[in-house]
């Protein structure tokens, strides 16, 4: 007598590669594989080789924010369908699916804070929405939270990410450039400072417009940061780009952001940046 073979239950390679999602990730920099929790605890960042991963709006909170705290600003405002868009899916529908998953209600998160014991009317861009993408309603949280800074007096910290103007908003997207900008130059009024920081991506008309326009403007190590991506550039121009084109670093050396702030290190700058900046403005006053 012989006993039937005993059968393994199958494994397909989907299933197969998401064995301990969740649980483990490995950095996109050295391939080090993690514990998913200890990533968090270092707010994303590679304990190997410092690579910094995406961080979202929540964790950027926890990581600026005193006690993580914001009181948000205008977040009942959401993104009508103007040009009844659709490709192949409709704007308004793209729009209701993220909101039932809970990316925010926008691509942007707006309000009053305290950063290091002082308070400031911040901004931060949440990319998993479209891609951080800047509709009418991104641009017209950008100018509330000038026009609202202007009035209470208060310096301006704005985190970008972006992959630049929605296009399913077509040219009233490309408005919000302009006017987010008219409301930044009567901001310069106070005399306040408005602090820039340039997250991975911050490109298109969110890099043509307000992110390159503060007063001292702050780069990730390694962020992408231009108009166009270096492959559309390439491809247009017919030539190979310089090696890092577009890269943070190549663009301290060329003068267009003033600093390169490790993500452990960011909230220490901006509080040391604002007790120069706003203290002597208030002992000029």
């Amino acid at each position: 007598m012989t006993w039937p073979e005993k059968t393994l239950p199958t494994t397909d390679a989907s299933e197969k590669r998401s064995l301990g999602a969740g649980v483990f990730r490995r950095c996109d920099g050295c391939s080090h594989t993690h514990d998913a929790s200890e990533l968090a605890r270092t707010f994303e960042v590679c304990s190997q080789c410092g690579h910094h991963h995406k961080l979202d709006a929540e964790g950027w909170r926890r990581l600026l924010l005193d006690d993580g705290e914001l009181a948000q600003w205008d977040d009942h405002l959401v993104p009508n369908d103007p040009l009844r868009f659709s490709d192949g899916k409709s704007y308004r529908d793209r729009v209701a699916a993220l909101h039932k998953k809970g990316r925010a209600k926008e691509a942007i998160e707006i309000g009053r804070a305290r950063l290091d014991g002082r308070d400031v009317a911040y901004g931060a861009f949440v990319f998993a929405f479209m891609g951080g993408s800047m509709g009418s309603v991104v641009g017209e949280k950008i100018t509330r939270l000038f026009e609202r800074a202007t009035r209470e007096e208060l310096p301006v910290v704005l985190l970008q990410s972006s992959g630049g103007a929605r296009m399913q908003e077509g040219i009233l997207s490309l408005m919000q450039m302009a006017k987010s900008v008219a409301a930044l130059e009567r901001y310069r009024k106070t005399r306040l400072p408005f602090l820039s920081v340039l997250l991975h991506p911050t490109t298109g008309g969110v890099a043509a417009s307000f992110a390159f326009l503060g007063d001292v403007n702050i780069a990730e190590p390694k962020a992408l940061i231009g108009f166009a991506g270096p492959r559309v550039i390439e491809n247009t121009i017919r030539q190979t780009l310089p090696e890092g084109f577009q890269r943070a670093e190549f663009l301290l050396d060329h003068g267009m952001v003033d600093a390169i702030v490790p993500r452990p290190e960011m909230k220490a700058y901006i509080g040391t940046l604002l007790q120069h900046l706003v203290g002597h403005r208030q002992a000029r006053r």
